[in-house]
């Protein structure tokens, strides 16, 4: 069976558009491939961060998922810096990767700019991402356009590889999902809903609760026309709540359509603030019954065990095509 990896940063906050966006997405990727998903801890260290906070998010983040759906029985779950062979990989890799390469990485480029003062783990950190993928050898890595020149670099660098020292590494390919909706914020439904984004009013958090939800849906930013209609360029804030409804409710755009035509968008906020709230109260639930057991240390050992199984053995090859051992290379 095919392997797919994703890796998830415990940065910000997850949002009803992780959930909606993504996460729905891994659900149904668990039964076509051979899932993992990793929390990529040592990415997180790019920027400063508060270690308590850090620690408790790292747990909060992987207990949220699998009330999300995600199956730890469908999936490898484990966190990364538990893995030590991993930054050992990395940095064999960075060594046969250019300068050039990591320095025209859009992220890197974007925000070295605005802070001149950064660590050279922002610059090597898509190397670090390379090694997370490559040690597994993963054949699908599940990202947004905006993450595609990070698999692509991953790609790039085991094909040098693999053509310098020798068969090591299965090429991974994207997996981009262009049916996948993108959930907007609802104060500015011109740009999506995002975890780093500055104004909690328009952002969703899996965390909230009930009353804070209906909250922000009932104020969430919509148009004066008062007609329930999918048009993305003239009603950006309607078209995001039917997007939604539809997602929550697993009825169509159309459907919702007709069952609100003629309706006011109070009413229709309505509708939709209480199938969400209670959506996300549900899994609430059960991320309170995943975080206070010892279920999450026992799926994380098995998953960290599997893991560190593969990467010692993939680094080991590694070295010894590298000429890094004591036997002599075998051609």
């Amino acid at each position: 069976m095919k392997k797919v990896l994703t890796g998830l940063k415990p940065t910000g906050d997850l949002t009803l558009g992780n959930y909606l966006g993504a996460i729905k997405q891994m659900v149904e990727l668990q039964d076509k491939y051979d899932s993992y998903l990793f929390v990529a801890d040592l990415h997180a260290l790019t920027i400063p961060q508060n270690p308590i906070e850090l620690n408790e998010r790292i747990k909060k983040f992987i207990a949220m998922y699998i009330a999300c759906g995600i199956d730890p029985k469908k999936n490898t779950i484990y966190i990364q810096s538990e893995n030590e062979f991993i930054p050992s990989i990395s940095w064999l890799l960075e060594c046969t990767t250019y300068y050039g390469e990591a320095s025209r990485m859009i992220q890197f480029k974007e925000k070295s700019k605005k802070n001149s003062n950064f660590s050279i783990g922002l610059l090597t950190y898509p190397i670090l991402m390379a090694a997370d993928i490559l040690y597994l050898d993963a054949d699908y890595v599940p990202v947004g356009i905006d993450q595609k020149q990070h698999v692509e670099l991953a790609r790039n660098i085991a094909e040098r590889f693999n053509n310098k020292y020798g068969k090591t590494f299965v090429l991974p390919e994207p997996l981009i999902n262009s049916c996948a909706t993108k959930i907007k914020d609802l104060k500015d439904p011109t740009k999506k809903m995002s975890k780093s984004e500055e104004s909690p009013q328009g952002v969703i958090s899996m965390f909230d609760s009930y009353q804070v939800i209906v909250k922000k849906i009932m104020k969430s930013t919509t148009d004066s026309e008062n007609i329930i209609k999918f048009d993305e360029e003239t009603k950006p804030g309607i078209s995001n709540l039917l997007n939604i409804a539809s997602l929550i409710s697993d009825k169509s755009i159309s459907e919702l359509e007709n069952e609100f035509s003629g309706k006011g968008y109070g009413e229709f906020k309505k509708y939709v603030a209480k199938i969400t709230a209670e959506h996300i109260m549900l899994i609430q639930k059960k991320y309170n019954q995943i975080i206070n057991s010892s279920e999450l240390n026992s799926i994380l050992n098995n998953g960290i065990k599997k893991s560190k199984k593969l990467a010692k053995e993939k680094f080991e090859f590694m070295k010894n095509q590298m000429g890094l051992t004591r036997k002599n290379i075998r051609k």
